[in-house]
Parts: C-alpha cells; sequence; structure tokens
C-alpha cells in the first residue's frame, strides 16, 4: 500500500513539474511549484530578487512603447530592444542623405541623441488580483460590452486614488485566465526616448523573409535608446531639451561569460497575445484567419517591394510597414503549418472529450458550459469572421486613402460648430507614397473581389462605379479615387454638414466600406458574446479540473516570466545545435550576391573574418510570443546573456499550443551585442557607461 502511495505521490508531483515547465508566468504571485523548478534549472538567486526585493530584475524591464520590451541596463538610463523594436524610430530619423536605417546611426554624445514622437517606455510597479470587487453574479450576466464600460468606471476610480498618491503612475485593469479572474497593474511612463545606437540595416535584419521565424540566425537585433527625465525630480517629463538622463531604481548587470547547453536562461517582458485555452472550434476559425491573412499580404507585399526596389525614397517610407506585414504574413503560413502537422485541433478535440466525462461524472459546469452550443456557434460565425478578415486585411491600414476615407465616417471628430463643422487630416505626407499607396489600393480592389465568396460582402461601388463607369478595372479606379477627391489634399477641409460632403468619390468609397464593415461586425456581435462566455467556461472548467496543477494566463502584454535552458532541439533525427557562430555568419554574407537577405557592406565581411569563436545568437526553451520581442535574457544570478527576438518556423502553432519538444526562443548573444557596438560602432563612452 505505501507502495502505491508512494507512486501516486511521485507521479502527482511529476504532473507539476512538467506543468510548470512553460508558460508566462506573472510575478507576484509566482506558483511556488515553478519558482522550485526554475531552481532546478539552475536558478541561484531568492524569489525576493524576481519581484519584491530593491533589486529584484523586474525593476529593470520595461513595456517598448507599448509593443516591444526592453531592459536598461546603466545607471544614466540606456535601454536594449530589438532593432525591429527601433525600426521606426530609425526610419522617421532617416533620409535619402542622412540613411540612419541603412548606414546605422551612433550618437557621439548625449547631445545628438534623437528625439522621438509618441515613443514611451514603462516600468511595472505593482500588481494584484481585484477579482473579488469586480466578478458578481451581475457581473457574470454582462455582455462584453457592458463588461468593458463596468471595469472602466472601476479603472477610473482606482487610478484617481493611485494619482492621488503618486501623479507619475498610472492603472490599468486588465482580465486574466479569459475573464475569470482581473488583476490591476500600476505602471510609471517615460515619455522622452531617444535614440542612442543603430547597426546597419545589413546586420539588424540579416537573413530578411530568407530567415525569419528559422533557425539558425545570425541576426544582431538590437537597437539601444535612452530614458530622459525632469532634471530636478528624476521623474517622468514630456520632452524638453533641459531634460537629463534618467537614472534608475535598478538597471540590469551584463555578462560576457556565456553558457553551456543545459544552462538556465529566464526571460521577462510583455507578450502581447496568446490563446492556449481556446477550443478546438476556435482554433479552426483561427485557421481559416491565417489563410485570409496571409493570402491578402502576399499581394500587397508584392506592390511594396517592387516599388521599394525601385526608389530610395520609397523604400525608407515602407521599409517599416513591409517589415510589419511580413512578419505576420510569414507567422500565419508557419502557424497552420503546424496545426496540421501535430493534428492540433484533433489534440483539443480530445481533451474536450475528457473535460466533458469530467463535467459528467463531477457535475462541475453542467449547467454553463455546452460544448454543441459552441461548435453550432463558431460553425456560424467562421464565414463571417473570415469575410472580416479578408475585409480588414484589404482595406484597413494598407493605402492613405482607405484609411481617411475610413476615418472620415469613423473615427474623425469635425472641429467647428454647425454647417462650419470640418474634418482635416495631417501632411504625413512622409510616410507613405503617392504611386505606391495606389497601386496597393487597386491590387486590395481586385484581390477583394477575387476572393470574397459571399457577394453580400462587396462594398456597392464594385457594381456601382467599377463594373458601370469603369469596366471592371480596378486600378482605374483607385487611380480617379487618388486623383479626385478631397481626402488626400493637403490641408483640405470637408464638411459632414454640407451636401458636397457625400459627392466626394472618396468620401462615398469610405462610405461603401463603412457598410460593409458595420454589417460584419452586427453579425459576429450576435454571436460574439456567447462565444466569449463558453470560452471562459471552458478555461474555468479546465483550471477546476486541474486544480492541483499551477496555471498561467494568456499573455495579455503584462509582464511576464518565462524560464528555461539553453537547449537546441531535434526534428527527424537532425539536431538543431544550440547557438551560432562567426563563421556561419560569414558563409552567409558570401552569398549575398544571389540571395538579397544575405548582402551586408565589404566591411561586415572584414570585421567577422578570423572571429571563429564569437557567438552570435542562441536557443532557449523560453516561451515566447509577439511582443516579447526585445525581451531580456537572464542567466541563473539575473545577469543578462542576450535579447529574445525570434521563434522558430517548427512551432509557430505555440501561441495556440505549447510544444516543449519542438518550441525555442531565439536570442541574439549579449557578446554579439557588445562586439557590434566596439569595433563597429567604436562607441566607448556607451560601453564605459555599462561597465
Amino acid at each position: 500500500m505505501k507502495k502505491i502511495l508512494l507512486l501516486l505521490f511521485t507521479l502527482h508531483l511529476s504532473l507539476i513539474t512538467s506543468k510548470a515547465d512553460e508558460g508566462m508566468w506573472t510575478l507576484y504571485n509566482l506558483p511556488q511549484a515553478v519558482y522550485e523548478q526554475m531552481k532546478g534549472y539552475g536558478y541561484g538567486l531568492p524569489y525576493e530578487k524576481l519581484y519584491q526585493a530593491d533589486d529584484a530584475i523586474m525593476k529593470s524591464v520595461v513595456n517598448f512603447s507599448g509593443y516591444c520590451s526592453g531592459v536598461v541596463v546603466s545607471p544614466d538610463g540606456l535601454v536594449f530592444t530589438n532593432h525591429h523594436c527601433g525600426f521606426e524610430a530609425i526610419r522617421s530619423h532617416s533620409t535619402v542623405d542622412h540613411d540612419y536605417m541603412l548606414n546605422g546611426f551612433y550618437a557621439q554624445t548625449q547631445a545628438d541623441e534623437l528625439p522621438n514622437k509618441n515613443m514611451f517606455v514603462s516600468f511595472m510597479v505593482e500588481q494584484k488580483d481585484i477579482t473579488e470587487q469586480i466578478v458578481t453574479p451581475a457581473f457574470e450576466q454582462m455582455s462584453r460590452r457592458e463588461r468593458s464600460i463596468f471595469i472602466d468606471s472601476i479603472e477610473n476610480v482606482m487610478s484617481k486614488d493611485v494619482k492621488a498618491q503618486d501623479s507619475t503612475l498610472r492603472l490599468e485593469i486588465k482580465p486574466f485566465y479569459e475573464g475569470n479572474r482581473y488583476f490591476a497593474t500600476t505602471y510609471r511612463d517615460f515619455r522622452d526616448l531617444r535614440l542612442v545606437f543603430a547597426i546597419p540595416k545589413s546586420m539588424g535584419k540579416f537573413g530578411g523573409e530568407t530567415d525569419n521565424w528559422m533557425w539558425p540566425r545570425q541576426t544582431c537585433d538590437f537597437s539601444v535608446f535612452r530614458i530622459y527625465a525632469d532634471p530636478k525630480t528624476n521623474g517622468p517629463a514630456d520632452y524638453s531639451e533641459d531634460n537629463v538622463p534618467y537614472h534608475p531604481e535598478h538597471w540590469a548587470k551584463i555578462s560576457t561569460e556565456g553558457y553551456r547547453e543545459g544552462d538556465f536562461s529566464m526571460t521577462m517582458g510583455y507578450p502581447g497575445s496568446t490563446s492556449r485555452y481556446l477550443s478546438s472550434y476556435g482554433i479552426e476559425e483561427r485557421y481559416a484567419q491565417n489563410h485570409a491573412r496571409y493570402q491578402v499580404r502576399g499581394v500587397k507585399q508584392e506592390v511594396m517591394k517592387r516599388h521599394m526596389d525601385a526608389s530610395e525614397a520609397v523604400r525608407i517610407k515602407y521599409d517599416s510597414k513591409y517589415a510589419q506585414s511580413s512578419n505576420y504574413w510569414k507567422n500565419s503560413i508557419g502557424m497552420n503549418k503546424c496545426i496540421d502537422s501535430i493534428g492540433l485541433i484533433q489534440q483539443k478535440r480530445d481533451f474536450e472529450s475528457q473535460l466533458k466525462q469530467w463535467m459528467d461524472t463531477t457535475g462541475y459546469f453542467a449547467d454553463q458550459l455546452d460544448f454543441d452550443k459552441l461548435a453550432k456557434l463558431y460553425r456560424q460565425r467562421i464565414s463571417v469572421m473570415e469575410a472580416y478578415t479578408y475585409f480588414t486585411e484589404s482595406f484597413a491600414r494598407n493605402d492613405e486613402l482607405s484609411t481617411r476615407a475610413l476615418r472620415s465616417h469613423n473615427g474623425s471628430h469635425p472641429v467647428g460648430h454647425g454647417k462650419r463643422q470640418h474634418i482635416t487630416f495631417k501632411d504625413n505626407s512622409a510616410s507613405w507614397d503617392y504611386d505606391t499607396d495606389r497601386e496597393i489600393l487597386g491590387a486590395m480592389l481586385k484581390n477583394y473581389r477575387e476572393q470574397m465568396k459571399d457577394t453580400k460582402y462587396l462594398p456597392a461601388f464594385y457594381t456601382e462605379v467599377i463594373d458601370k463607369k469603369f469596366g471592371g478595372n480596378y486600378q482605374a479606379y483607385a487611380d480617379y479615387l487618388y486623383k479626385h477627391s478631397k481626402l488626400l489634399k493637403k490641408k483640405a477641409r470637408l464638411y459632414p454638414m454640407k451636401k458636397a460632403f457625400m459627392k466626394d468619390p472618396g468620401v462615398s468609397y469610405g462610405f461603401d466600406l463603412t457598410d460593409v464593415m458595420n454589417e460584419l461586425r452586427l453579425k459576429m456581435g450576435r454571436m460574439n458574446d456567447s462565444i466569449a462566455r463558453l470560452e471562459r467556461y471552458l478555461c474555468a472548467a479546465k483550471l477546476r479540473m486541474e486544480e492541483d496543477l499551477p496555471h498561467y494566463s494568456d499573455a495579455n502584454f503584462t509582464m511576464r516570466l518565462s524560464y528555461g535552458q539553453v537547449k537546441e532541439y531535434n526534428l527527424g533525427g537532425r539536431p538543431s545545435g544550440y547557438q551560432t557562430k562567426a563563421p556561419s555568419l560569414v558563409a552567409k554574407m558570401k552569398t549575398g550576391d544571389s540571395i538579397e537577405d544575405y548582402k551586408v557592406e565589404p566591411e561586415m565581411l572584414d570585421l567577422f573574418k578570423g572571429q571563429d569563436d564569437l557567438q552570435l545568437c542562441f536557443l532557449t526553451t523560453n516561451d515566447i510570443t509577439g511582443g516579447n520581442s526585445g525581451s531580456p535574457m537572464f542567466d541563473g544570478q539575473n545577469r543578462l546573456i542576450g535579447l529574445a527576438f525570434d521563434g522558430n518556423w517548427d512551432s509557430l502553432s505555440s501561441d495556440i499550443f505549447f510544444d516543449s519538444q519542438l518550441a525555442r526562443c531565439i536570442g541574439v548573444d549579449i557578446r554579439y551585442v557588445l562586439f557590434m557596438m566596439d569595433k563597429w560602432g567604436h562607441a566607448d563612452r556607451l560601453l564605459n557607461e555599462m561597465r
């Protein structure tokens, strides 16, 4: 009997350990089982050094401008993040004469460091569970819109209390565990962020789309910024020439000792979004959305690339846009491939069968979670969601005219009174090209019609204007809009209260788009609340069935910890290796004449010749998704060993399923970063600052 009990206890402990060994964990309530596993892998410091102590490592980690992560590395506020996270800032300062994106940038003095509009870093100050203040029987019955309004009201009250204590703080409330719990997080935002150092694009994006999501990698994906603060308070301040470098409470120390396979590795950052509690029916819907996304983006990117190759000025304007588009174009392709290859939908179906059996046995959630109803709702929504994805990918945030056309009906608030009310658009001509955008619109109009299975989702201008007035010539219609609509005229005013408003061809085009967009949203809205409620119960049921195991919430761009080991993976009997060195970079550089993404300046090839032992990139079992880019990678002593920048192709379904055998985080070695700052940039003042 004792042997049986011992076996059961050992099995139970094994389940806890295996479950703990993945995920994106909140720090303030890190499960003990997770911390024990971290220690087993080689973490050598007390828990307080993660979150509570004066020198807790989380105090050096930042949310970088609301879309990436970063880490403070000096007592004067230097911040490391990825090159692709700083890409737009680098682009915005670039001109044909001073192309920092192409040639790199180094501020020789602090006075040369470049300010950036609408950029910031946020430090997390505190996080706490406030579920009991929010989730009541009445709250459970609210629609998603009603919940949002209610939570906003609670957030406003709590924010006022926080600001009364410290005016530099900001509080936000977010749902966790599919809305079964709610956490309040307090931040301090610094709004004066300046570009300090960027390597040439050839190295910061080495490998380009050829190597994106792939291993092995040699990309030197980093850039350097500095936080500036009020000279009197060392606190947040809007940009001013009088501001001084921020002196942080704590900053990360750099290790050049390296690592070996099996060594502990930890990331901290702000992962954006995962859906690992999603039902099998939800995954089927995601599959359809992915197909629509990569189909449309492939068409758009072909137009962009052709114009970028023909003009340096256009390339500067579209480099960042192209990179953002192509990143999730390839991600969507890879995710669908992985869903198929591992049979993920069937795996989810099997788990849902087990969960249903547990519900039938225990009676838990029997009156709340109806799998048949969930399946029926998804079957009704999937075609609408696919159409909506085609619509948004084709007409939202693509070309400038469509953006303004939609805003003229949705989101642009007229200024003035009565018939004098008017809409104006800021002159942003420096960020887009007339001919490129015009051709993108023509391509999108044609592709949308070819792909849209249900003709009721075709905007009225297809039959009323394109067919009747332009003989089915999509590009001719796009050319007409760009030439004749006042939406693109500099300093033009559009008066919504006057009859001439709807006679503008761009405004009329936007109205037809809005009609279809509203119809799609209305149809989805009828099902969204019910689906969200059932998905929430599904998550709650899983948590209850596995209540003896630790569980992390899906990513929602709040600070998370992920731990693991430096480790290769094996695919079909082929070991991946866990690191790359300079000779592999030189070998790719030598193929630059035939593979554009491997082409570099001659000086770069000379720089790396003879550097046979220089480590470039490495693999760990850390969890990663969008938003983690720029996350610091620490060793077991909280020392910085690299920056996370990518995941691997063979686990691109990890946003919805974590495969511990294949999922890997790709990081740029901190020694590679320092080498480039030293040997290429000769950035002695920065290197000395970090010592």
